[in-house]
């Protein structure tokens, strides 16, 4: 698929409407961190070995810790912040997490790794006045990696301003 160029941006549901089935943008890289899944555990109360331990991941021969899948589900949104392609500001008063209707850890994601997010509109639906439903998928790449990290369908709720 092709990545929209970086200029281009939607300011309108109609504009918007066209980039049904299209990537969006993909995001910079980001490295994971050994405390930020530190902290995750921490945040959590998931410590479990293979995100926490070290030295016990190199003894079982894991090479080194694994960040939690839903650590990296997490990052979604700072990954979106970081996107390159279109740029959608629909003056919006709000926009919420709806959910997800698909998730799926492909590939984990070793502490010192670096991942990034490809953005694909997949639907784009009216559920109220002035209140529109975009269904994404988010596929999380590790650099070197032939296969993603995870991939998401995400739902987000749009609330348009008043016009």
């Amino acid at each position: 698929m092709r990545i929209e160029e970086p200029c281009a941006r939607v300011t309108t549901i109609e504009e918007l409407k066209t980039h049904i089935g299209r990537e969006l943008g993909v995001g910079d890289w980001l490295t994971i961190t050994q405390d930020r899944i530190d902290a995750f555990a921490e945040t959590t109360g998931d410590h479990q070995w293979i995100h926490v331990d070290p030295e016990r991941c190199k003894a079982a021969g894991l090479g080194g810790t694994i960040a939690h899948g839903y650590l990296t589900l997490s990052l979604i949104t700072l990954l979106r912040q970081r996107l390159r392609g279109v740029q959608v500001d629909l003056n919006a008063k709000m926009g919420i997490n709806y959910g997800s209707d698909r998730v799926r850890f492909i590939t984990p994601v070793s502490a010192g790794s670096r991942i990034r997010v490809r953005v694909l509109l997949l639907a784009l639906d009216q559920v109220a006045p002035g209140v529109w439903q975009a269904k994404y998928r988010h596929t999380v790449e590790i650099e070197n990696a032939t296969r993603p990290a995870l991939v998401a369908e995400t739902l987000s709720r749009i609330y348009l301003a008043a016009p």
